[in-house]
């Protein structure tokens, strides 16, 4: 699971950048994700079994992360673009 992930989330950020739009993307989504791979890490390493698995969930933290950081990125360009229009 943790590997199919860590292959869409490239994909996800790659169509962020071509986008430049944050429209269709979830912040919600995002962070609960984000979360869910902060919750995992943390159970791996209070339980003490830190495997070769916790570079995946690193991996894809950092990745979600890039994500999130262009899910503002693009919401700031909606908004520039919406301003635009107006004038």
């Amino acid at each position: 699971m943790v590997v199919c992930f860590g292959a869409s989330w490239p994909v996800s950020i790659a169509k962020s950048v071509r986008a430049k739009t944050a429209k269709g993307k979830s912040l919600i989504f995002l962070c609960l994700i984000f979360a869910g791979y902060i919750g995992g890490l943390l159970s791996k390493m209070l339980s003490g079994s830190i495997t070769y698995v916790a570079v995946f969930y690193v991996i894809n933290l950092v990745m979600v992360g890039i994500d999130l950081i262009l899910y503002f990125r693009n919401r700031q360009l909606d908004r520039r673009g919406g301003e635009e229009e107006s004038r």
